[in-house]
């Protein structure tokens, strides 16, 4: 009998990241402008090749996080099941240090308007936003911007170290990409099943992972756990926190904040069906390079009658199973098969997927004086360039090659059989022929990459206030049931998978966001402007000043 259970989820084109930063700067202002937060970042953009935020998080030799078999094949964490953590839980050692993510700071700006008058200019030198004190800037979030390939810091990317010598040294003359990273919302989470007080749980109704900050206790397993080291530790209030998926905005239907101000419009968020009943057989797959196939295996078409049959009996409403039929996320991950999940070794089934990058084959193609974008030259150049499918791999199918050809086959069509169109020439069919398309599909591939309105990036159904009571009660825990996961209790007080009570977001908060510029709650307007919610229509209170020059209150 199939669980059907509904999953917001999200795919990047990297193709069209041009690395602004944007999505960062406008999540930070929305999530973490807040004391304990300064070094943290719910989304970040990462050049690759790079060492990442926090450094080298991707090594789990060394960090420990997400899933491996046991020798009987069953799942068990990384990083020890109940006695490791006992052993170690006022002491965690397997989390990234201040180091690791960077020491915030801020600058004496005063010191530029106090200073006396003197021959040398004032300098406003860096203060510790943890500390205080004067401290030297050596490593930020993004220290590596633009960098990839430098001998400096090549050698300590985790993924590059994978690859052959001769790739290593040949890398610099490859290529390099972005890679925006927020929290992957995990099929599979591993930071669930690591938190000692149940605090973390991954809601029911839409798959998103939450913390609920009163249950939680600080004991930071979850930041060992997750292997892409997306929760943090606020150092003020003793709680971890991470990415909600913007949940306040997505379920009254609006994208998150990095979706909406992404420059380059490569973020799209639908819904997806899965079957929960087999998310534990999936994430045991034995050999990883299997993992990416049977992560598929789980996603539901929700065309089927038969799926759509068994939602039903799930309780799944019938404009959720429209949205999940309309899903750009579903169309790029099963129809067109052109999204890949970001490392699916670490066997926690990240619903976050990727577009690989094709233009740096093309760079690279162009560079050796050849068309770049003829369909031969492309397809040939795909093959023999073994350096970036190589490093792909590496992230998006555990190593495995085939499935990042494919795909980057896929790019190379769409975008030769376009340009001839464009061009004014005759559609050429062998070449979606090629990649076992039709001209038919190739054209409504590149619509939705290339020219999709608001509406056809972004199908968000709203949450049923109706259900609000249900749902308050009925927040989910790990989706697996196994030794050392989930079900943990005994010396660890509160178990953790069970159902916990959660403050449930008024689900129309931002019912007249369109029409006004009103804060969410209007007598919380002192000395902070609210841009959660505001698309630019109307006047927030407090973004500019009053006539008499003063900020308004």
């Amino acid at each position: 009998m199939t669980k059907v259970m509904a999953q917001l989820a999200m795919v990047m084109n990297l193709d069209k990241c041009i690395g602004c930063h944007t999505c960062s700067v406008t999540c930070k202002q929305a999530w973490t402008n807040r004391a304990g937060t300064e070094y943290v970042w719910f989304n970040n953009v990462e050049t690759r090749p790079g060492q990442g935020y926090p450094r080298t998080y991707q090594d789990q030799e060394k960090w420990k996080g997400g899933w491996e078999l046991n020798r009987r094949g069953r799942l068990r964490l990384r990083a020890g099941g109940r006695l490791r953590k006992l052993s170690s839980i006022f002491a965690n050692p397997l989390m990234p240090s201040i180091q690791d993510y960077y020491e915030p700071w801020t600058y004496d700006y005063d010191r530029l308007f106090s200073a006396p008058m003197q021959e040398d200019t004032p300098v406003a030198r860096p203060k510790s936003l943890i500390t205080g004190e004067n401290t030297k800037i050596s490593w930020s979030a993004n220290w590596d911007d633009n960098l990839a390939g430098g001998p400096e810091l090549a050698p300590a990317d985790p993924v590059l170290r994978k690859l052959s010598d001769q790739v290593r040294l040949e890398f610099e003359q490859a290529f390099m990409f972005y890679l925006p990273r927020i929290c992957e919302h995990c099929l599979n989470p591993s930071c669930v099943a690591s938190c000692p007080s149940g605090a973390m749980y991954k809601r029911a109704e839409d798959g998103i992972v939450l913390v609920d900050q009163d249950r939680c206790r600080g004991w930071r397993m979850c930041v060992t756990g997750c292997p892409y080291k997306k929760v943090y530790f606020n150092h003020k209030t003793g709680k971890a926190e991470k990415c909600t998926f913007c949940y306040p905005r997505v379920e009254v239907g609006i994208p998150t904040v990095c979706s909406e101000t992404c420059v380059g419009r490569l973020r799209y968020i639908g819904l997806i069906l899965y079957d929960a009943d087999r998310v534990a057989e999936a994430a045991s797959t034995p050999d990883e390079k299997d993992l990416y196939a049977a992560q598929r295996s789980v996603l539901l078409d929700p065309h089927d009658p038969e799926v759509i049959a068994a939602a039903r009996a799930e309780g799944i409403p019938e404009d959720w199973l429209d949205a999940a039929r309309r899903s750009p996320v579903h169309k790029l991950i099963s129809d067109f098969e052109v999204a890949l999940p970001l490392h699916p070794e670490y066997r926690t089934m990240p619903m976050v997927w990727y577009i690989p990058p094709l233009s740096p084959v093309i760079d690279v193609l162009s560079g050796t004086g050849h068309d770049g974008e003829d369909a031969d030259n492309l397809f040939g150049a795909i093959d023999a360039l073994r350096i970036p499918i190589g490093y792909l791999a590496e992230l998006f199918t555990a190593g495995d090659p085939e499935p990042v050809r494919g795909v980057l086959r896929r790019l190379a069509a769409m975008r030769s059989y376009m340009r001839r169109i464009n061009l004014g020439r005759e559609r050429d069919e062998s070449i979606a022929t090629a990649v076992g398309m039709t001209g038919e599909r190739v054209e409504e591939m590149y619509r939705l990459l290339a020219i999709a309105a608001y509406g056809e990036r972004y199908v968000i159904p709203k949450a049923h206030a109706e259900q609000g009571a249900r749902l308050e009660e009925s927040a989910s825990g790990c989706s697996l049931d196994y030794e050392g996961g989930p079900g943990m209790g005994g010396p660890f007080g509160e178990a953790s998978g069970v159902p916990v009570p959660v403050a449930v977001e008024n689900f129309h908060a931002l019912r007249d966001r369109q029409t006004s510029g009103a804060l969410v709650d209007p007598e919380d307007r002192q000395n902070r402007v609210n841009l959660l919610n505001w698309d630019g229509k109307g006047t927030p209170d407090g973004l500019f000043p009053d006539r008499n020059g003063r900020k308004e209150p």
